[in-house]
């Protein structure tokens, strides 16, 4: 190198600062009031759980529970904003114990300088039992004020030690009209309308599936787009991939959907319990757990009141095990159908129930000793099978005998309703009882 080099005091060029990536749409229209939140006025309205929390300026830990993209995050931060806490968040997920010890610490340092700590954990659920215990001595003592965020069912994922210290808000996805909201806010953020007509629009929302986060997604890249002229549903499509509907098949939806088409069914409803079908289809569910449950269906909810009913049931798993998908779905399908419109009856199942209870009350009751057999000279001694009556020695084939313990109230277990073929079984039933009658059983 000259050694003018090393004086040389020429302008230096201008430096060129780094280009900054654009911020995403939904951190730029982030609410900063609880005003500003869109949707979940149940709980945030002056008559809800968080805003008389808010308004009377008492604030307990909480789990919100409620599906992605509804504003569990963003309630959080603005609960710490209104309440003067420090936000502190972490997620389940990627803090270990370590990490626990280091948060609570500085939550206890704050603490001793008269500030609290809003503990913000996502995906709280995934916490172990151990983990979630060490939030309780701190919760207590007032270090942390915990909100924990989850769309799993924290009666089932959470300790009972942890929500008995933590009020559980429910959040719900956002309706269509609260999604043309938030829409709208993005395009004003943006300074210009999305280039869709109104039905393509319509169905942009729909996509979201109820999702804030995944609407203004969807809304980011359709404002991208250089357009003539607005787009229609179908070229709309071409360029965007439909976003799947929200199913766990392990978790709450998956259990929600399955109850829904059960009670569909047991409903006498077809096309509700085929758009349940249909829902879980879609979501990826194994159509051979569809058709177990839907073969308990037609055991438990309607019986002997169509006694076909189960044989449907079995027809249409055995074709679809023939045929595979997505053909053999179809006989399931059918399957729904017949069980929608079947006679209802749950006589047999409420029977079933009663005498595994009678046969846990009774305990090791013996059988009546004339219907015991006798195969040894020592049996037939000590009683056994004497005063058996054949009943088909009897008149009309029914000899009316006991079969119960001795000493055993006899209980009345099934009780046929007059729908379907249960009808038939009833007047066969109340026959048999008469005639009990008549011979003193």
């Amino acid at each position: 190198m000259a050694m003018a080099d090393l004086f040389d005091n020429s302008p230096e060029t201008p430096t060129v600062p780094p280009k900054v990536a654009a911020r995403p749409l939904a951190d730029r229209i982030r609410p900063v009031r609880m005003s500003d939140v869109i949707g979940q006025e149940k709980v945030l309205g002056p008559d809800g759980p968080l805003g008389s929390m808010l308004s009377s300026g008492s604030l307990s830990s909480l789990i919100l529970w409620g599906p992605p993209g509804v504003g569990k995050t963003t309630i959080a931060r603005l609960l710490a904003d209104e309440t003067d806490l420090k936000f502190v968040q972490i997620s389940a997920i990627f803090t270990g114990v370590p990490d626990l010890r280091k948060v609570f610490e500085s939550a206890r340092l704050r603490r001793e300088q008269g500030h609290g700590t809003l503990l913000f954990v996502d995906e709280i659920h995934r916490f172990n039992k151990a983990q979630q215990d060490s939030f309780l001595p701190h919760m207590e003592d007032g270090t942390i004020l915990l909100v924990g965020a989850t769309t799993e069912n924290p009666s089932f994922e959470l300790n009972a030690a942890v929500m008995s210290r933590a009020q559980v808000i429910v959040l719900e996805r956002l309706s269509l009209g609260e999604l043309e909201r938030l829409a709208q806010r993005a395009e004003s953020e943006l300074g210009r309308k999305l280039p869709l007509t109104p039905d393509a629009r319509s169905n942009l929302l729909e996509m979201a599936d109820g999702d804030g986060r995944a609407a203004l997604n969807l809304i980011e890249q359709v404002a991208a787009w250089n357009t003539d002229a607005p787009l229609d549903q179908q070229a709309m499509a071409q360029r965007l991939m439909r976003r799947a509907a929200k199913y766990d098949k392990s978790g709450d939806e998956h259990y929600n959907l399955i109850s829904a088409l059960h009670k569909s069914v047991r409903g006498s409803d077809p096309d509700a319990a085929l758009y349940w079908f249909g829902r879980m289809l879609e979501g990826g569910e194994d159509p051979r757990y569809l058709a177990r449950r839907i073969a308990r269906m037609a055991v438990e909810d309607i019986g002997l009141a169509d006694p076909a009913a189960a044989r449907q049931c079995l027809d249409a798993w055995a074709m679809y095990e023939r045929l595979g998908s997505p053909e053999g779905e179809l006989a399931l399908a059918q399957a729904v159908i017949y069980l929608a419109l079947a006679p209802k009856s749950n006589a047999g199942y409420v029977a079933y129930k009663g005498a595994r209870a009678e046969a846990r009350r009774t305990g090791s009751l013996m059988p009546p000793a004339h219907i015991l057999n006798a195969p040894t000279k020592m049996m037939k001694e000590q009683g056994y099978g004497l005063g058996y009556a054949y009943d088909h020695d009897a008149e009309d084939g029914f000899s009316g005998q006991n079969y119960f313990p001795d000493g055993m109230k006899r209980p009345v277990l099934y009780t046929p309703v007059e729908r379907g073929f249960e009808r038939e079984l009833k007047k066969r039933l109340d026959w048999f009882v008469s005639r009990r009658l008549k011979r003193g059983g």
